[in-house]
């Protein structure tokens, strides 16, 4: 089993462009980060839609040709890394379908709570289900609904959800963008020439040259048609709640989510580790590479040399093949690498986000050991993690997390370093302050913005076996 966070899902739509499919492409491209597992797009030429989706990564998936298969002037993209549902090919998305009111297609990043619920309920009235993914309930609950309008059968269904949801839905006629009333996952609309463009993340903007407009609101709908954009607020209000991982760990560090600078926020978590948690070395080493920024700003505050003792291998496939004469700590070799001259002999400060399971930090320790450092003292750039995520993050079972069982102290025995710290709750929110102070934390606190029921407390992969 993986240990690590991985990343959710990316989510992209385009209304009123001639090459709204590869504007689409382009977009996912830049959303790659955050769902490496399938892709897909879904297009309207006005009169229907066209859709294409494999297992694998954006650039090998769509060919020029395929491209061209995915004809008119609106497209909706999605990559997934799956959180509810196995990885299958019937569970990629845009989720598309043909119902008694015409065609529509849906892709979603989060989570739903209550998708079980829901679809055992829909099953009991006769639904026939395609794939063991979230999203198709809320594709069913749509169907099934007496409203006259398509926007009126989209409130009722959302009435009916519970937990995290931001959704791009493509029709013949419209382009619809909706974020759930606790606005959990990011999403962005921007402007390109006359036509828009929604996205996960702004850096999708900067690669399609579109001007950035606004956050999609928490609990806002939005409809982008011929007549423009109408903004709609039918849910009711509730705390908002974005996730603070995305800071952490998650978005690109070109992004703005939640009206702040990812890079920058990132530095002002190593800024403020440094303060609570100083210590003499010799050389701040981040791991890379979500690490970097608040190695960076551990660094500056510090007043320690920042530089890059681990060099990370981007050219990973899905598969490896070890020798039979089997290498020990395989897995993160191929990864990672240390870099002798900035390590052997020195007192290392080791910067990461996050603690998992331990497991592969513990072989991350042990590599910087073997290169000859003198001391290693890591410092986690985020509070201990103690509690599974429900809103659309894939982590272990709460059993599973090793802040849950250990005590820092005994976490640092574990990982075999000199000193171990980790970022406060207080620290943390000192350094995201510029993006507010309302944030899901409920993976360090354990307090769920949205009641997640005990028999659904297991991990994500599972909701649906």
């Amino acid at each position: 089993m993986s240990d690590g966070f991985h990343d959710e899902c990316g989510i992209v739509g385009v209304y009123n462009h001639p090459e709204a499919s590869n504007i689409a492409y382009l977009g996912l491209y830049a959303l790659q980060h955050r769902g490496q597992e399938s892709a897909g797009i879904a297009s309207s030429d006005g009169k229907r839609l066209y859709s294409h989706k494999e297992m694998g990564l954006v650039a090998d998936i769509f060919t020029g040709e395929i491209l061209k298969r995915l004809p008119g002037r609106s497209a909706i993209g999605h990559v997934r890394y799956s959180t509810a549902g196995e990885s299958h090919i019937r569970n990629a998305q845009p989720f598309v379908v043909d119902y008694a009111r015409g065609s529509i297609a849906l892709a979603h990043n989060g989570n739903l709570v209550n998708a079980s619920i829901l679809r055992d309920e829909l099953e009991a009235y006769g639904s026939i289900f395609q794939s063991n993914m979230d999203t198709e309930v809320i594709m069913h609950l749509i169907a099934s609904s007496r409203e006259e309008t398509l926007t009126g059968r989209l409130v009722h269904a959302l009435a009916r959800v519970r937990g995290a949801y931001s959704l791009v839905i493509l029709t013949d006629s419209c382009l619809i963008a909706t974020r759930d009333p606790y606005g959990f996952r990011p999403l962005v609309l921007g402007r390109l020439r006359d036509g828009w463009v929604v996205s996960s993340e702004t850096c999708a903007f900067d690669l399609i040259e579109a001007d950035y407009m606004r956050e999609i609101e928490a609990g806002e709908l939005l409809i982008i048609n011929e007549k423009g954009l109408s903004s709609h607020k039918p849910s009711p209000k509730a705390p908002y709640s974005p996730c603070i991982f995305e800071f952490i760990y998650f978005a690109r560090p070109d992004s703005n989510v939640f009206g702040a600078n990812v890079h920058t926020i990132r530095k002002n978590l190593g800024r403020e580790l440094a303060r609570e948690h100083p210590v003499e070395a010799d050389v701040v080493i981040p791991v890379p590479d979500s690490g970097v920024g608040a190695a960076i700003g551990y660094a500056e505050e510090s007043g320690i040399p920042f530089d890059m003792g681990l060099v990370r291998n981007h050219y990973i496939g899905r598969t490896f093949i070890e020798p039979q004469d089997s290498i020990r700590d395989f897995g993160v070799k191929i990864k990672l690498n240390p870099v002798r001259d900035v390590i052997e002999g020195k007192r290392i400060v080791v910067v990461d986000d996050s603690i998992v399971r331990g497991t592969t930090s513990r072989k991350i320790i042990k590599m910087i050991r073997n290169a000859g450092a003198k001391k290693v003292h890591l410092r986690i750039s985020s509070p201990p993690t103690r509690a599974s995520c429900f809103y659309g993050i894939d982590t272990p079972t709460k059993d599973e997390l090793i802040a849950a069982k250990k005590s820092v102290e005994e976490i640092n025995g574990f990982l075999a370093t000199d000193t171990l710290s980790y970022l406060s709750m207080d620290g943390l929110y000192r350094a995201v302050k510029e993006a507010g102070s309302s944030f899901c934390d409920a993976c360090f606190t354990g307090e769920y913005p949205v009641e997640i029921p005990q028999e659904k407390r297991q991990p994500q992969l599972i909701l649906f076996k």
